[in-house]
Order: C-alpha cells, then sequence, then structure tokens
C-alpha cells in the first residue's frame, strides 16, 4: 500500500495527516466523508476539525499501534481527495 508523503508516522505509534479548506463547510464535509469511510471500514480514526482545517490520527487501539487497517484507512482517505 502507498500512501501520501504528507501522512507522518508518529512515535511509531500512529499516523497523522492535517488537510487545509477554504471555509468550515468544506472542512466539515470532509471529517463527514472520513467518517462514512471509517465506519465501511470498521476501523475509527481520531479527527479534529477547525475553521479550514482537519487533522486526522489513527491507529490499532488493539495493538496501540499501526497496522494493515491503519494504513488501508490512509490509503483510502487519501483518494478522498
Amino acid at each position: 500500500m502507498a500512501i501520501h508523503d504528507d501522512w507522518k508516522l508518529i512515535d511509531d505509534h500512529h499516523y497523522e495527516r492535517e488537510w487545509e479548506f477554504p471555509d468550515f463547510v468544506t472542512a466539515l464535509d470532509f471529517v463527514n466523508k472520513v467518517g462514512n469511510l471509517c465506519e465501511e471500514l470498521n476501523h475509527h480514526a481520531e479527527m479534529v476539525l477547525g475553521w479550514g482545517k482537519v487533522l486526522v490520527r489513527t491507529w490499532s487501539h488493539d495493538i496501540d499501534g499501526i497496522s494493515a487497517r491503519d494504513l488501508l484507512l490512509c490509503e483510502r482517505i487519501d483518494n478522498l481527495d
């Protein structure tokens, strides 16, 4: 799996990536799309929504680290762009 270079591996524990948008409504729409994707994959990311910004973090809680599910989620989120 190939994920976008903007994903950062933090402390060998989780991936995070931030997106910028022109306004709050567009950022919220992206959060909703990511949320639907998380439901589809049954793997739920942490998201921080602000005006024109969204930060997404993902890790596998059951192993307290990165798994193939996280990479799949990152890749699928990348395809939302």
